[in-house]
């Protein structure tokens, strides 16, 4: 007997959603559904769009979607109507006399661009399944690519597949995946696989997401990697800080140990694999492979000499391979899909697809999977809506601490692993972070110059003390003390930290500083010569005031003051106590006459938007 379709109600609970309150959205649909007699809530993950969460995506019988942002749990009996019949005249009567004219009023619906269909590899199945359901992730081809394997291929097939694809780790480096897993494969045994979820860049939560919406994705890249490599044992080294993460690929093993997907048999076959999770403490520098192995084996994250690399002596002194979250989970899909429809997207040396973290100054905000080699220009403007209106494209922070400030004029740069090098950006993990006109690219390269110094493990001299004494040269840029040798002083000290520097962390940590010194060097000498900010942002430099003439006395600038600095005078002009202020930018952004202006040196830099400016 046949089941007719289901009217399908999901709704994102990552992190991200249940933050902005999907949990009782979650609670609302599953009543809402009950009462009508039909329709299934389901919770799932995150599909990206973490800036309109909570999100309610409807799946109707006829295959049709609808996508529903900022849903509060007030609204979810009208958005229930809109697409189900209830069953029985008593209940089709009781939600008459709710009144069906109620049923939809104050819905927002996903704009088309934010909706837009493109390739999806890694984020494949986000925001589509429940992570914490292993019959959901088999429904929707889990563990395909690992039975595959264990039935069709042999372990050299597979990493002759892997280097086929031209898959490159998604950590930051880009090294080819396929020769890590040689060089491992050539190891005699024992020998260990880990699932580097150390996520530690500002800015950054492409890991996170991926973890917590389709954690049997991450297991199963872990499972091939391990049968390719020869290995039995793995680890999941994941932040402590991403606790829903921590739990989710926990349960994923369990589910996966119990139906005999992992364990001493697997998928019934003579082959032995046993995965646990570890936490990391939060230190940045582990996501460096030596530094994270040192973790694992209780010790200080610290890194050490290579070689020997990692693939030769590593975990507990045994050949130990290391990928991160993104590149595990494209290799399912490469095993389903075939290496040539991965190689076929992207660009002749950086393949596939790339999974951004937009933050910032972003109107979408939230998590992208574009193919290499797209544009700047093209994720900005096309995919995250731009900046926000009344503002102007600055620049973009690419590739966490460890990358770069890339002009608003280089908009139409590639985003691969060479275009982004030439550049002086990297790849990094996928962070990238818009900045506009009110953004001051001293106090940003101050904002990451701080990060990285102060998670530098101390072992080389260079990155330890080098790094504060360019932060102290930043500092006192940013408080109008610069002089006229610190410019060239700084890039002296950025090029002995990169060279001398042990890890990653230090031979990458000046690239900020460079990449602002190289594209915006005049704003660098406006602080050193006229003592000004020429964003209005850094605070040392900068006053705030009203201009009398355009404010109406609304009074909303003295109720979001948090120290009092501007008198509450319904109906009549407001001042700022500039001996009180303390620069908060909260007055700003809450005029909607365009009457706070920010200045610095007398010089206007920027004035609130009106009402009209912010609505576009």
């Amino acid at each position: 007997m046949s089941t007719a379709p289901q009217v399908e109600f999901r709704v994102g609970l990552a992190s991200c959603g249940v933050a902005n309150g999907a949990r009782p959205v979650h609670e609302a649909l599953e009543a809402a559904v009950r009462e009508a007699g039909r329709g299934v809530a389901r919770a799932v993950g995150c599909g990206g769009m973490c800036h309109r969460e909570p999100l309610v995506e409807v799946i109707d019988d006829h295959g049709q979607r609808a996508v529903y942002t900022h849903v509060t749990p007030e609204l979810v009996p009208g958005l229930v109507r809109r697409h189900l019949r209830p069953r029985g005249l008593l209940t089709r009567a009781r939600w008459l006399a709710a009144g069906l004219a109620a049923g939809g009023n104050g819905l927002q619906h996903a704009t088309s661009e934010e909706t837009t269909a493109v390739p999806r590899i890694v984020l494949e199945n986000c925001g589509r399944i429940d992570p914490s359901s292993l019959d959901d992730a088999l429904a929707h081809g889990g563990y395909e690519g690992l039975r595959t394997c264990l039935e069709h291929l042999s372990p050299e097939g597979v990493v002759e597949m892997i280097s086929a694809s031209g898959l490159r780790g998604r950590g930051g480096a880009g090294f080819p995946t396929g020769r890590k897993w040689s060089l491992a494969r050539a190891q005699p045994a024992p020998k260990y696989v880990i699932c580097n979820g150390d996520e530690g860049d500002p800015g950054a939560f492409m890991d996170r997401l991926v973890l917590e919406s389709d954690p049997h994705r991450v297991v199963e890249g872990l499972a091939i990697a391990a049968w390719a490599m020869g290995a039995e044992e793995g680890i999941f080294y994941i932040r402590a800080e991403y606790p829903q993460a921590v739990r989710r690929v926990r349960e994923a093993i369990r589910q996966a140990e119990a139906r005999g997907v992992l364990g001493e048999r697997v998928l019934d076959r003579d082959v032995r694999l046993r995965f646990e999770v570890r936490e990391g403490a939060g230190a940045f520098v582990c996501g460096e492979e030596t530094a994270l192995i040192a973790s694992l084996e209780g010790s200080r994250g610290m890194p050490r000499l290579r070689p020997p690399y990692p693939v030769e002596k590593g975990y507990r002194g045994r050949p130990t391979a290391i990928n991160n979250v993104e590149t595990l989970a494209c290799v399912p899909w490469i095993v389903r899909q075939g290496p040539e429809a991965f190689a076929a997207l992207g660009t002749e040396s950086s393949k596939g697809t790339k999974v951004f973290a937009l933050a910032g100054k972003i109107r979408h905000g939230g998590l992208i999977e574009v193919p290499m080699g797209v544009t700047i220009r093209t994720i900005v403007e096309d995919l995250g809506g731009g900046v926000p209106k009344g503002r102007t494209f600055k620049a973009v922070q690419l590739g966490g601490p460890s990358g770069g400030c890339l002009p608003a004029s280089l908009r139409d740069t590639p985003v691969d692993y060479e275009a982004l090098r030439e550049s002086g950006a990297i790849m990094g993990s996928g962070g990238l972070v818009v900045l506009d006109d009110r953004d001051c690219m001293v106090d940003m390269a101050r904002f990451f110059l701080r990060f990285t110094c102060h998670e530098s493990c101390g072992k080389c001299t260079f990155c330890r003390i080098g790094t504060q004494r360019m932060l102290e040269i930043l500092d006192r840029l940013c408080s109008g003390e610069g002089r006229e040798e610190d410019l060239a002083n700084l890039e002296e000290l950025a090029d002995r930290v990169s060279r001398t520097s042990l890890c990653g962390l230090g031979q990458t940590a000046p690239n900020p500083v460079l990449t602002s010194l190289r594209y915006f060097r005049e704003e660098f000498e406006t602080h050193v010569r006229e003592k000004r900010c020429p964003a209005g942002r850094c605070t040392a430099l900068t006053d705030y005031r009203i201009n009398e003439a355009a404010c109406i006395g609304c009074t909303m600038c003295a109720q979001v003051c948090p120290v009092g600095a501007i008198a509450y005078r319904p109906h009549e002009p407001h001042a700022i106590d500039l001996a009180l202020c303390t620069r908060c930018n909260m007055c700003f952004e809450a005029c909607e006459d365009g009457a706070v202006e920010v200045t610095s040196r007398g010089g206007i830099c920027a004035t609130s938007p009106s009402a009209q400016e912010r609505a576009g």
